[in-house]
């Protein structure tokens, strides 16, 4: 009988890992209830990190980096600071999207010169206005670690051959494909592929007493540690930030890391009502873990951490958001805030789901007044 493909190929290790790492106590009463709903293990000591390479690009020094988690493979990080800086700066950790793309993890956020991949700079034109976020970021006096997370990149799960609900969906894709004369390259195959398998990580993430979105927050809880850790940043003036799926992973790790001052939250803002039911299907397990919306709304999370100040970017024409949901979001957010003026930040564009020019303009500004001495 040929063996059943694992349907958790390249973590087969996670459920012996989640028994010995117990679970996130939070650091106050607010965040441990969001610990707690999220599954998020506890946390760990930052892991060592080993520098694989290191170039300069068009006024960036890029260096690769790599640590080891308690599960799974390796996780590929890069960390970027201005060329020829001296001195710790204020540190910003940037969140990949999620995109339909897990082919990809952090380097979407990156330009490496001749070394950036023809999917990289597709993604970047579609989605960022062209602009690696994490060179401009570079360029404007941060040292910026974006690291790939859970399921993505270097911590993708290995889907060849897929388990066996996801190869009767990625038959019907390729037979799709077939009838539309698409020869698909390897990052299609996998990510058709990964989008079936999500649903299968969230099913044995529930199972294991955490969430998808519970383990993305662990990892980013350790690449944060990971950057405070680093001798070039000043740990103490650290700010978190992203895109779509990047956005709401930046405002659950503002909510459950006290050391973080500032969060950009860029075209990741609604109430749970505002996605029900019509908006359901636009969004991944990262903004539908099961018995959140009981504890909190999602603007509510900026309420967790009350040392942090926010910058919520919204996108009057997102097709993936209602403008009903949007503005109330907004609305909550601003009555949270009343009496903290300057700790919330709401910001409108005339964009679909993209980060424009002036929302990457916005944001290093922000970053830079929220970060400063």
């Amino acid at each position: 009988m040929t063996p059943t493909p694992s349907p958790i190929a390249g973590f087969e290790d996670w459920p012996a890992a989640l028994r010995q790492l117990g679970r996130h106590e939070g650091h106050n009463t607010a965040s441990a209830s969001l610990a707690q709903a999220l599954g998020v293990p506890a946390p760990i000591p930052a892991p060592p990190v080993t520098v694989r390479r290191a170039q300069v690009f068009d006024g960036v020094e890029l260096q690769e980096l790599e640590w080891q988690l308690p599960y799974g493979p390796l996780t590929k990080g890069y960390l970027l600071t201005p060329a020829g800086t001296k001195g710790p700066l204020p540190g910003v950790l940037w969140l990949h999207c999620h995109a339909g793309n897990k082919w990809l993890g952090a380097e979407r956020l990156i330009d490496a010169g001749a070394e950036t991949s023809a999917d990289v700079d597709a993604l970047q034109r579609n989605l960022y206005s062209g602009h690696a976020v994490a060179n401009d970021l570079a360029r404007a006096g941060f040292a910026v670690l974006v690291h790939d997370s859970f399921s993505w990149g270097s911590r993708r799960f290995l889907l060849n051959p897929p388990p066996e609900r996801v190869a009767e969906g990625l038959d019907a894709r390729r037979a799709l494909w077939h009838q539309e004369g698409v020869q698909p390259t390897p990052s299609m195959e996998y990510n058709a592929a990964a989008a079936l398998h999500e649903h299968t990580i969230a099913k044995t993430a529930g199972l294991l007493g955490t969430s998808y979105a519970g383990m993305v927050a662990f990892e980013d809880l350790v690449a944060l540690d990971v950057l405070r850790t680093l001798p070039c940043v000043e740990k103490e003036r650290v700010g978190v930030g992203g895109f779509s799926g990047g956005g709401g992973r930046a405002l659950v790790l503002s909510a459950l890391a006290p050391q973080v001052c500032a969060a950009v939250v860029c075209c990741m803002m609604t109430t749970f009502e505002g996605l029900a039911p019509s908006h359901l299907d636009a969004h991944s397990w990262l903004l539908a873990t099961p018995g959140l919306s009981r504890l909190f709304d999602w603007p509510e999370l900026t309420a967790v951490n009350t040392a942090c100040r926010y910058l919520v970017q919204y996108a009057g024409e997102d097709p993936l958001f209602t403008p009903q949901g949007m503005h109330d979001a907004d609305a909550v957010l601003g009555a949270l805030a009343h009496d903290a003026p300057g700790r919330y930040t709401g910001s409108w564009y005339d964009a679909g789901h993209v980060v424009t020019v002036d929302m990457l303009q916005d944001a290093l500004t922000f970053l830079a007044d929220s970060l400063s001495n």
